[in-house]
């Protein structure tokens, strides 16, 4: 019986291995959809048009940007996971996908089991700034200020559950100091405050504050990422500036829905590699103060579940939430 069976499986092996082939050659068949989850014109949406740009030329389909910003991505990520899992919808995310499961108390997809990782594409340092009014010209002279003063500073954010929060979250978490939040409507509203000396400590991306920083209105203390920026290469990460394991970088990649076959995810992450690599891609993006970047779509699968625990912890500890 087996005998007899041995061929027709061997067929049956090759027919698939065929089919897989043929899907890889005939995708993509159509323009693709890449929704971006945020409000045109900021950061992330700047960003997924310029991978949008390289994807459509490494893969000779149009990519189409379909903004679908609201309840911090929640609304777009929702609409790419039940969109069909045929590689033609995708999805920009950011930090977000890994600190909103906690921000929320109940999220109508799971970030994890709904989706396909393509891979990532960028990181973005933020800043570690104080009002210059501030006696701290370093970030342990800053965390002394702070436990000689409980409670008395306050950093400012774009809002809760921005990367801005987490970031001042995590520093207050690995430092034991109490600087209170106080969350604004833009980080244009809180660097003014900033700048006025009404707030005291800030956690902005680097060129929404450069300019400031120059003019010596804002006083940049450290970089919130692993490694130090070209756009500041003097300035040191906070980690080594005494705070070891902080890190704080805002992130983003490329996502497919669930059950997007593997053969049309490799094509995709050989795309977004490419793309990423560029030296093109990498002068544009580091014109915005982030770094290109990629991976593996297993290492970003990988970077996502240990981005939801870390955060996780740190959310809790601060008892940050989105009503």
């Amino acid at each position: 019986m087996w005998r007899h069976l041995s061929p027709i499986m061997s067929v049956v092996l090759l027919a698939s291995a065929a089919a897989g082939a043929n899907a890889a050659e005939a995708y993509p068949s159509r323009p693709i959809r890449m929704i971006v989850p945020f409000a045109t014109g900021g950061n992330a949406d700047i960003l997924g048009r310029v991978i949008g740009q390289g994807l459509t030329s490494a893969l000779g389909q149009q990519v189409v940007i379909d903004n679908r910003p609201g309840a911090n991505g929640v609304i777009g990520t929702d609409l790419a996971a039940k969109a069909p899992p045929d590689g033609h919808t995708l999805l920009f995310v950011a930090t977000g996908h890994a600190t909103n499961p906690s921000l929320y108390d109940k999220l109508p997809f799971d970030p994890v089991r709904d989706f396909a990782p393509v891979g990532l594409t960028s990181r973005t340092p933020l800043l570690l700034a104080v009002t210059p009014s501030l006696p701290a010209r370093s970030v342990k002279e800053l965390i002394a200020i702070a436990k000689n003063r409980p409670r008395e500073l306050s950093f400012a954010s774009a809002g809760n559950g921005s990367s801005a929060h987490l970031a001042g979250a995590l520093f207050n978490t690995l430092t034991g100091v109490e600087i209170v939040h106080v969350p604004y409507k833009s980080t244009a509203q809180a660097t003014i405050d900033l700048i006025g000396g009404r707030m005291q400590v800030i956690y902005p991306s680097i060129t929404s504050v450069l300019l400031h920083v120059k003019a010596g209105k804002v006083r940049a203390l450290a970089i919130t990422s692993a490694k130090r920026s070209a756009l500041v290469p003097d300035l040191p990460t906070v980690a080594e500036s005494g705070v070891p394991g902080y890190e704080a970088a805002i992130w983003n990649g490329v996502l497919a829905p669930a059950a997007t076959r593997g053969v049309v995810v490799r094509r995709l992450n050989a795309a977004l590699v490419a793309t990423t690599r560029s030296t093109e891609m990498k002068e544009r993006v580091a014109s915005m103060g982030a770094d290109a970047t990629s991976s593996t779509p297993e290492a970003f699968a990988a970077f996502i579940k240990s981005e939801i625990a870390k955060w996780g912890r740190i959310i809790a500890a601060s008892g940050a939430k989105i009503d």
